[in-house]
């Protein structure tokens, strides 16, 4: 039957559960014994579920390698815990029909011994070395995760609009294939919660577990009765009709047990969804986790937060000039597009020339996120391909906008592309800005800014592009200061 891991402490990262699989991978090797199997698999879908929740705020790519490395493992050892947890629910069963649960015992035997030798040939093969290594360095870049609870936030709730959409599927169709798929949804959204959550594990730890293990249970009696079938395990009817009470009884007290706690105006669901983000509060949790994200794959993040507070700070007095363009969408601000691009513009630059076209397209390759639509997404890569390099007018993704949001992206490419030559050295120079709007121009003094220099011709160029995009004046202008000690040379 379902067997589920009571939660362990917080504490417990990535590293220790790596070590876990590796543990536990030798302790298989010694019996392959229904325990033994079971805990390995807990500890590598721990560790996958782990790696695919920092995927999803660290770009490194040792993530995606670890979770492939221990899929190979976890699915070699899947049909045999399968058969094991079935000659489990034989044994629990065999009052019901003794002459059917001695056939099926004998044939889930079988079956075990030939899956433990194809089994055993895969986890003798796993890499423990290399595993270990990608312990230590995951380990590292996992440090902080109490500073990423913002974003681990957002994750759970896109799990849990998952899992709920399921639990209405369900609920509609009552199909068999619709109660696996949602035991899955809810695991899901379980090892978010158990892995990084803990305020919400202390409160939703037991239901998740209760609910994830009554559910795998019903799937394990699907299974049963359908093998039950297959195999023939019948040699009368009313032998067929004393198995199929007996597992019929027992399926239906869990999905009663399950719609108790789940079904209703006072469901776990609206619980659950009244401690994740919403609102505002959402808004900002999925700016943080863009920021982390992109903070994983800049090899500049001072200058990325320089250029993020010029950005703003441009786009604050544009506003308040009435100069911003509406967008069409309006389900995210304007502002908040801007903040996106400007985070995600040095993502994936590394030196080269063409890192802004990198940006670009990894920005597009992320979900979208809660609050956000794919149209948004798309706009704001838009603008971080547009603040370097040619203008995006032949791209197919910036033709099929509306020419409100073209428009759009022109004005925050243009404040960002500006921003961005502010610091083209990544010197951090330039070290504030002071911006006005009055007489139909835009002034900026930049404190650092050198009207002679190679910076200024950069910014000359960043800044024509602006004053085509708001069909107004640029002007950047040395601080008082600066004029003053140039005078006195």
């Amino acid at each position: 039957m379902a067997k589920t891991a009571a939660a362990k402490p917080v504490e417990r990262g990535i590293a220790y559960w790596m070590e876990r699989a590796v543990a536990e991978r030798e302790k298989v090797r010694g019996s392959f014994d229904a325990d033994a199997v079971h805990d390995l698999r807990v500890a590598l879908r721990r560790c996958r579920s782990m790696a695919e929740a920092f995927q999803s705020i660290n770009g490194d790519t040792t993530w995606g390698k670890m979770r492939k490395a221990g899929k190979v493992v976890f699915s070699a050892l899947g049909d045999l815990r399968d058969t094991q947890v079935l000659l489990e629910w034989v044994e629990r069963l065999q009052g019901d029909c003794p002459a059917v649960a001695e056939r099926l015992k004998g044939h889930c035997e079988q079956r075990e011994t030939e899956l433990k030798t194809s089994a055993a040939e895969v986890v003798d093969e796993f890499d423990t070395e290399r595993w270990l290594q990608w312990a230590q360095r995951l380990g590292k870049l996992s440090q902080g995760v109490g500073e990423a609870t913002e974003a681990f936030q957002v994750l759970a709730l896109e799990r849990y609009e998952a899992a709920h959409q399921l639990h209405a599927r369900a609920l509609r169709n009552r199909s068999k294939t619709a109660l696996h798929e949602l035991r899955i949804g809810i695991k899901r959204l379980r090892y978010i919660v158990e892995n990084f959550l803990p305020a919400q594990e202390q409160s939703w730890g037991k239901d998740l577990r209760h609910i994830q293990d009554s559910l795998g249970e019903v799937h394990d009696l699907d299974v049963l009765w359908s093998t039950a079938c297959q195999i023939q395990a019948f040699t009368t009817s009313l032998e067929r009709q004393e198995w199929q009470a007996a597992v019929s009884r027992e399926r239906v007290r869990r999905v009663q047990a399950y719609r108790e706690k789940m079904v209703g105006r006072h469901s776990l669901w609206q619980e659950w969804r009244s401690e994740l983000p919403a609102g505002e509060k959402l808004h900002r949790a999925v700016l943080r986790r863009f920021e982390i994200w992109a903070t994983s794959l800049d090899p500049d993040p001072a200058h990325t937060k320089l250029v993020t507070q010029f950005s703003l700070e441009l786009y604050d007095v544009l506003e308040r000039s009435g100069l911003i363009p509406e967008h069409s969408d309006g389900a995210v601000s304007q502002r908040d597009l801007l903040q996106l691009a400007a985070f995600t513009h040095g993502v994936g630059h590394g030196g080269r020339d063409k890192g802004h076209k990198v940006s670009e397209r990894l920005l597009q390759k992320l979900e979208v996120p809660p609050g956000w639509s794919a149209s948004e997404l798309t706009m704001a890569a838009l603008v971080v391909g547009y603040h370097r390099g040619a203008l995006p007018t032949g791209q197919e993704s910036y033709a099929a906008l509306s020419s409100e949001d073209q428009h759009l992206v022109d004005c925050l490419g243009g404040i960002l592309r500006l921003a961005d030559s502010l610091d083209s050295e990544h010197d951090q120079s330039v070290r504030a800005i002071t911006v006005d709007q009055s007489e139909g121009r835009i002034d900026i003094i930049a404190d650092g800014y050198l009207a002679r220099s190679k910076q200024a011709e950069k910014i000359a160029a960043a800044r024509h592009v602006l004053e085509c995009a708001f069909n107004t004046a640029v002007l950047v202008h040395e601080s008082g200061e600066q004029r003053a000690a140039v005078g006195t040379r």
